[in-house]
């Protein structure tokens, strides 16, 4: 096992591992938000200060039991919620409890792991396998354009990354996209930057090159400056068609193109909102 001085330590190294492998801004956050909630139920348990609790200490499978015991009853919950402060939590969210406690172990190299519970709704993914979707998504397309394929896993990895709908990323500019900025970048709203890992830039990159290419050929090179837009012609108004580009896709165009090359890759449903991860539930 790595020795740590504390289990707050070992906490801190982890979540710096995660920055370093560049694993997704998302991923990061939802793994940080269970293991200080973890810590705390621990020390709370003991009235032990932080100092106290070693890296091993801190992952005994009686630590763990009561730490998802009290999360699945809502007693660790920090905010109200629609069925009000003491609601159980939700199943998908203990799902993902078990999978940041695993996680963390492994890379202490501690010697216990939790049951993983089947994700039986599909309603809401784990960071990972959320991860592993856009990834899908990012280098599989079966009967979709390429374009559509891009533009649909370029969307994907933004929602997941992001925790943003597919309404809310719907009206982006290509101006709102900043790619030759280090770190990489996307600006959701007025004066609010979200930084981008560099798989999502990656991909997002592969959208704008292929976005860069439709507005070449059918607007000869005019761009109203929509970041996602039709792959091919819309409905004719009067007697010619709407030329790719000229307006944005509409939202009930982003969420079909999902769902069908979803249902292609992984033969289930998954949508789009299924890729945001709400830890705080």
């Amino acid at each position: 096992m790595t020795e740590y001085r504390t289990a707050l330590a070992a906490i801190d190294a982890f979540l710096e591992h995660l920055r370093t492998k560049e694993f997704a801004v998302e991923t990061q956050r939802v793994r940080g938000t269970f293991l200080t909630e973890y810590l705390e139920h621990a020390q709370n348990a003991e009235a032990a200060p932080l100092a106290a609790l070693s890296a091993e200490e801190l992952m005994e499978l009686p630590r763990a039991d009561a730490w998802l015991e009290d999360a699945a009853a809502g007693r660790t919950r920090r905010r109200n919620t629609l069925s009000g402060p003491n609601a159980r939590s939700a199943d998908a969210t203990t799902r993902v409890r078990i999978i940041t406690y695993n996680v963390f172990a492994e890379y202490l190299g501690t010697p216990w792991r939790l049951e993983v519970p089947p994700n039986t709704s599909g309603e809401h993914l784990d960071p990972d396998e959320a991860d592993k979707v856009v990834r899908r998504l990012a280098v599989e397309r079966r009967g979709a354009t390429a374009a559509v394929a891009v533009r649909t896993a370029a969307l994907a990895a933004l929602v997941a990354e992001t925790g943003r709908t597919v309404a809310q990323l719907a009206p982006l500019y290509t101006d709102d996209v900043q790619l030759q900025h280090n770190p990489p970048r996307i600006l959701l709203a007025a004066k609010l930057t979200h930084t981008l890992s560099a798989d999502t830039a990656r991909i997002l990159g592969r959208w704008m090159r292929q976005r860069a290419g439709i507005i070449a050929s059918s607007l000869q090179g005019t761009d109203p400056g929509h970041l996602w837009i039709p792959t091919q012609p819309g409905r004719p108004r009067g007697e010619q068609p709407t030329p790719p580009g000229l307006e944005a896709a509409a939202v009930r165009t982003l969420h079909s193109a999902h769902r069908r090359l979803v249902l292609e890759l992984l033969g289930r449903p998954v949508r789009p909102g299924a890729l945001r991860t709400d830890p705080a539930s």
